[in-house]
C-alpha cells in the first residue's frame, strides 16, 4: 500500500477532533496543522526508510548471463527498517 498523506492528514485530524479540547479550534488552521504534520511523516518515511524483502518472490529473467533484466511477477512483502 501506498503512503497517502491525504489520508494520514485525515486520520490525525479525526483523533485529534475527538478531544473536545481541540473541537473548540476546529476549522481551517487544524486542517493546515495535520496537512503539514501528514507530508512531514510521509517525506521523512519516503526519504530514509530501507525496505528488506524477503527471498522466494517470484521474477522473470530475459537476456544473457552477463546483462539480465528482470521483474517480479507476483506480490511480495518486506519489512521497513
Amino acid at each position: 500500500m501506498a503512503l497517502n498523506p491525504g489520508a494520514l492528514s485525515s486520520s490525525l485530524r479525526a483523533a485529534m477532533l475527538a478531544s473536545p479540547a481541540i473541537q473548540a479550534i476546529d476549522g481551517p488552521g487544524l486542517t493546515a496543522l495535520c496537512d503539514a504534520i501528514a507530508n512531514a511523516v510521509v517525506s521523512h518515511i519516503t526519504a530514509s526508510a530501507v525496505v528488506t524483502v524477503a527471498p522466494g518472490i517470484p521474477v522473470t529473467t530475459a537476456g544473457t548471463a552477463a546483462a539480465q533484466t528482470g521483474a517480479t511477477t507476483a506480490p511480495g512483502s518486506g519489512t521497513i527498517s
